[in-house]
Order: C-alpha cells, then structure tokens, then sequence
C-alpha cells in the first residue's frame, strides 16, 4: 500500500521556525537560568501534571485563548524533559518525536498498511490487539496508569477491554446492571454494613460510568461541569445573600433555596 497523502500545510515552514525557536529558547534557558538548570525529571513532574489539569479547565469552560496557552505551557514541559534527557545521552526530542510517529503508523495499519477496517470501534480494536503484542504489555489492562483517577481509570479499563471483545452486547443490558448494582447497595446500607456498602458503591459507579460510555458520555467531563455548575450557584447564593445583608451559616436551607432557585436562572 502506498503512503496516504494529506493536504499541503501552506504554513508548515512557520510552524517548523516556531518549534525551532521553541528548541533554542529551551536550549539558552537550560545553559542560563539558575531555576532551569536545577530541574530534574522528577521536579517539573507535578508541575506537568498541573498544568494538564489547567488545559482540561480551559477546555471544559471553551476559552480557546486559554486553551492556546496551556497547550503551549505542555509542549514547553515536554521539550524540557527531552532536554534533561538528552545530557545524559538517553535520548532527545528528535527521538521522542520518531518515536511516537512509527507508534501511530504501526496503530494504524488501515491508514499505511493493507488492514481494511469499517467503523471507529474497529480502529480502537485493532489499536488494543496490536499494543498488546507490543513488548512490555502482558495484559490488555496492562497500559493503564495506576496514578489515574478512579473515575478515568475506570473508562480506559472498560475501554480497553471491549477493545478485545470482553463488553456488554446493548445499553440495556447496562442499564439493568446499574438498576441491580443500586438494588445490592441499597441493601448494604440498610444493613448499615459500612465496609460491603462502599464496595456495593464502587459497583455501582464502575457501572454507571460503563452504560455512559454506550450513551457516548465521558463520565469525567459529565461530573467536572456538574462541580463547575454546583461552585458557580453556590458562589452566586454566598454573593447575593451577603447583598441582603444575610450570614452563611445562619440562613436556614429554605432561605438559601431560595437564592439556589434563583441560581439556576442564570445561563453560565
């Protein structure tokens, strides 16, 4: 099979010099500045998880010039962590890059290879089997990370396993789960048998967030805009409240219901 085409990227040479200079601001930035010629790996590293979590915040509330910024803070972590690398000979950005391209090439077989694929769902499952066969991956689950959300973490297992096949046949079939995993917590609570409760609640969020996925609802997403939505009214209910001349803590729930009803009028 011949190598697919893409359009040609009229701006590709400016986007070339960006990266470029990117490289030599880094390279100047290491060799100059007391605080970047002291980070390890290991220091920038919770940095780097903080500002992935700003770039979800940006793309959850769509402010694309923020979202502009972010993504620019991450490539500049991961041009750092290259350079930090490549001082000790263990490799540099130009490996990083070659690397993750001949990964996408041989993940799709159906874009450069003869593998004829018909939908989306086949593409993921070709994806799973092939990182399967790859060294290191023992298991289908083996390439989640354990420092993942219990939420996320719970999506990427579900997802990997239908990769394989190992999934429900319908929504249905799902739904029913959910209504059985609530009926047994239910249960354990009424028991008051704390211990069985919360595993039975484990269940029954493992099953709520399996039937989003068959509603094509990212139950991570879901649940942020829901804090996000909950943090705007509360906040509105402390502001308007305090404008009356009222006291949080000292309102009785009726009251701040009413500033909550109010809440919810506004559009975000």
């Amino acid at each position: 099979m011949s190598t697919p085409k893409s359009k040609p990227d009229h701006n590709r040479p400016a986007k070339l010099a960006a990266f470029d200079r990117l490289l030599t601001v880094m390279d100047e930035l290491r060799e100059n500045c007391p605080w970047d010629k002291k980070q390890t790996l290991e220091s920038i590293r919770h940095l780097t998880i903080e500002e992935t979590y700003e770039l979800s915040d940006a793309i959850l509330e769509n402010d694309l010039q923020e979202v502009k910024k972010e993504i620019g803070d991450i490539m500049l972590h991961m041009v750092f962590y290259s350079r930090i690398a490549s001082e000790t000979n263990e490799f540099d950005v130009s490996d990083v890059l070659n690397s993750i391209c001949d990964k996408l090439v041989h993940r799709h077989p159906h874009i450069y290879g003869d593998v004829e694929v018909k939908d989306e769902k086949q593409v993921k499952e070709n994806w799973e089997k092939l990182k399967l066969k790859e060294k290191g991956n023992v298991s289908v689950l083996g390439g989640v990370p354990k420092s993942l959300p219990a939420m996320v973490k719970a999506m990427r297992i579900q997802e990997k396993a239908r990769g394989v096949g190992f999934d429900w046949d319908n929504q249905n079939q799902v739904w029913d789960k959910v209504h059985e995993e609530l009926e047994e917590f239910k249960a354990e609570v009424e028991k008051k048998d704390q211990e069985k409760a919360r595993d039975e609640f484990g269940d029954l969020l493992f099953s709520l967030v399996n039937y989003s996925r068959f509603v094509n609802i990212d139950p991570e997403e879901a649940l942020e805009r829901t804090n996000k939505k909950f943090i705007k009214r509360f906040q509105f209910l402390e502001s308007e409240s305090k404008k009356d001349g009222k006291k949080m803590g000292e309102m009785t729930l009726s009251e701040m219901d009413e500033y909550w009803e109010k809440a919810k009028t506004i559009k975000s």
